[in-house]
């Protein structure tokens, strides 16, 4: 019954309009949305029927890819309220899961009992990395049912769930129609069709730029001092994969944002994809030659997406990269 609108929207447009922001909401965004308000709502599920370690580790992981389908998507709902920092709080430059995780468990918080009062704690201790903390550190995830830490996790999943359903339900029942009508009289949010366009541009290469200096540029360090202990996800392994991941869904951005050909994007998007299934998956070995190496040319590659969309998709789309909330200005 929530497709309805959206739907319903989408009989009303062109067929030679379904193209661009069009295209891209109903082939990309919505699918996204609805696979990790699902990935969640599971997770949650699964927390509320055995809250340990063990058990919630592959709904965890399933939920991570999910939002790796979306994370880049950084306007609209999902800016919106901070979500997207109360979904993955990284770079965490100041070990703030830590401390916020240590804290909650420490002063046996009572907001982990009501879910409103949850949604106030800070987006440190919220989120897919607060829980990969419980899941998968040592020191934290040998909990039982009676624990404050089962509660805890079953909190963050909870959250997590209402986050995405909120998510799913504001692109579907408003902002898909925003971007999809932009510069019709009354959007006040797309002033124009080019505005519209220009913020999926921007998300494409804002994603681009955000795996090649944060996912494998921060575990690289500098040559004289690597830091593998700062590469995304390390605990749970997924460092790599959330690498491979989050290029799909750019490909998958870019595949439907022009529908003119992309030779030199595919090419690069292949390239570098190719690239991903060499490096170690939680870039422990930046601290080899060879592995910085690796890493190096992985990153390299993914620069060099970001060169072909704007030689090739920008000019076809007549935009070029805007302001994005991610660049933190």
């Amino acid at each position: 019954m929530r497709l309805a609108p959206v739907f319903a929207l989408a009989a009303m447009i062109p067929a030679a309009a379904l193209a661009g922001p069009a295209e891209v909401v109903e082939a990309h965004i919505l699918p996204g949305t609805a696979a990790f308000s699902q990935a969640t709502d599971a997770l949650a599920k699964s927390a509320g029927a055995d809250c340990r370690a063990v058990a919630l580790r592959a709904p965890w992981n399933a939920a991570f890819d999910a939002w790796l389908g979306i994370g880049h998507l950084a306007f609209g709902p999902i800016e919106a309220d901070g979500r997207a920092l109360g979904i993955a709080f990284w770079p965490d430059t100041r070990g703030l899961v830590q401390k916020t995780v240590a804290a909650l468990i420490a002063n046996q918080d009572p907001a982990a009992n009501d879910p409103e009062e949850f949604a106030q704690v800070s987006v440190a201790g919220r989120g897919l990395f607060a829980m990969e903390r419980l899941l998968y550190d040592p020191a934290l995830a040998d909990y039982a049912e009676d624990d404050y830490r089962c509660g805890l996790v079953r909190a963050i999943a909870t959250d997590l769930a209402r986050t995405g359903a909120g998510i799913d339900t504001e692109w579907r029942e408003d902002h898909a129609q925003r971007l999809q009508t932009a510069g019709a009289p009354g959007n006040d949010t797309y002033l124009s069709a080019d505005e519209a366009t220009q913020t999926l541009y921007t998300a494409l290469l804002t994603g681009l730029e955000f795996t090649a200096d944060q996912r494998l540029g921060r575990p690289m360090g500098s040559a004289e001092r690597p830091r593998p202990n700062r590469a995304e996800a390390r605990r749970s392994g997924r460092s790599l994969r959330n690498v491979t991941l989050s290029l799909t869904a750019l490909q998958e951005l870019a595949q439907t944002l022009s529908d003119a050909p992309t030779p030199r994007t595919d090419a690069a998007f292949a390239e570098a994809l190719a690239a991903a299934e060499r490096p170690d998956p939680v870039f422990a070995d930046v601290t080899t030659v060879q592995g910085r190496l690796r890493v190096e040319a992985l990153q390299q590659r993914v620069r060099a997406i970001s060169d072909a969309v704007q030689q090739e998709i920008g000019p076809a789309l007549g935009v070029r990269a805007g302001f994005n909330s991610a660049d933190g200005d």
